[in-house]
């Protein structure tokens, strides 16, 4: 057995190597890497691990960040005005937010649709009528609605860091992608050739480069709580927010989770005592 083992051990070697060989040569050949280029940061973040809770001021920033930059081209249409509650904005607060937008209603007896002033019942207008008029407005592109997008877009870990992210409820990579990719622009290397009208990303997971310019800069914010109003943290900040937004309940989801498996864990140990206690005088 051992001889074969060895040869066994033997290929495998060879096999990688001429894969890191072949790989090394289909780099210089100029064949399309792997994206994204650079793995996303890992940030620290107060909803992470199973006891994690929402920064409330944060989570108010990131909206602010929305409302005042993202939503320029950004709907997020699963997100009714009540929903803000969970931002830590108070009823009349909701009512005050949503009285500022106007949607769309009807029909009304004459079977003509109408405006009128948002209610907290309503959910958030995005910034285009439809779909096309979205797309006419950005070169043909359809800019994302943020309502799951913080679900959606991440880099998986890989192996062997995936396992351990079961038992830590890792639950970070689309944030953690979100903010690399908003504080990543950057001048392209010269090796590297982009479209046209893009802008060079190398956290981006679909190419080189992306059809979005920069959003954020440093002071394209106010905030109001004496928050550094810089890149880094408007980044965080709304990466936050599209976490929130994206799963709302997380945090209660957790809380739930862990007083579930304490309930398994007495439950198992009441039945084993029980088990104990009727069997004890059954001898073999």
């Amino acid at each position: 057995m051992k001889p074969i083992f060895s040869k066994l051990t033997g290929l495998c070697v060879v096999v990688f190597l001429a894969m890191g060989v072949s790989g090394a040569f289909a780099a210089e050949e100029g064949e399309t890497p792997h994206y994204p280029i650079k793995k996303p940061r890992e940030a620290s973040w107060s909803f992470a691990g199973p006891f994690g809770k929402w920064d409330l001021g944060q989570l108010q920033r990131g909206y602010k960040v929305y409302t005042e930059v993202c939503s320029a081209c950004h709907s997020i249409d699963l997100i009714a005005f009540r929903n803000l509650s969970g931002l830590g904005y108070s009823e009349a607060q909701v009512k005050a937010i949503a009285a500022e937008y106007e949607v769309t209603d009807g029909p009304d007896e004459d079977g003509e649709m109408f405006e009128r002033t948002a209610v907290p019942s309503d959910r958030i207008p995005g910034p285009f009528a439809n779909d096309e008029a979205a797309k006419a407005s950005n070169g043909g592109a359809l800019p994302p609605d943020f309502s799951l997008l913080a679900k959606a877009r991440g880099v998986e870990r890989g192996f062997p860091l995936f396992v351990f992210d079961v038992f830590t409820m890792y639950a970070e990579n689309g944030p953690d992608y979100i903010n690399s990719l908003l504080t990543g622009y950057q001048e392209a290397p010269t090796h590297i050739e982009i479209s046209e009208g893009t802008y060079y990303n190398p956290y981006y997971v679909a190419g080189p480069s992306l059809a979005m310019a920069p959003p954020l800069d440093d002071g394209s914010v106010t905030y109001d709580d004496g928050a550094p109003e810089t890149l880094d943290q408007y980044s965080k900040d709304v990466s936050a927010f599209m976490m929130w937004a994206a799963e709302p309940f997380l945090v209660t989801r957790k809380s739930m989770g862990f007083k579930v498996m304490i309930y398994l864990l007495i439950f198992s140990l009441l039945l084993y005592l029980t088990k104990k206690k009727i069997f004890a005088g059954i001898k073999d």
